[in-house]
């Protein structure tokens, strides 16, 4: 169950995250509610995901999809460029992840 809440603290996170820019700098109400709505989702479930595992891989595995969730929002919808070497740093944060997940006893 702890992973199942991660999920959601990620997707929860995601969300704020994607709304950010929408916000105009906080001056826009309705996207700036997601925000908040999001990120206070994200950190609910991750309190509730830490019950369970340890911060250090809770963390990595929620910065690390995270990251390669918002690169690929902000690619698919925000239109931003990629270039190799971005696409293969994400590579390898999500490569760390999935070790992290199958190899480590911590996890």
């Amino acid at each position: 169950m702890s992973y199942f809440y991660l999920a959601i603290a990620i997707v929860a996170e995601v969300i704020g995250t994607s709304a950010l820019k929408a916000t105009e700098g906080f001056t826009r109400a309705a996207p700036t509610i997601i925000v908040v709505i999001g990120y206070g989702i994200a950190f609910y479930f991750l309190s509730l995901a830490l019950r369970h595992i340890p911060v250090g891989v809770a963390y990595a595995i929620w910065s690390g999809v995270g990251i390669a969730l918002i690169t690929l929002i902000g690619w698919l919808v925000f239109k931003q460029a990629l270039d190799a070497a971005a696409l293969a740093g994400i590579l390898l944060i999500v490569l760390g992840v999935i070790v992290i997940r199958v190899f480590s006893r911590a996890a």
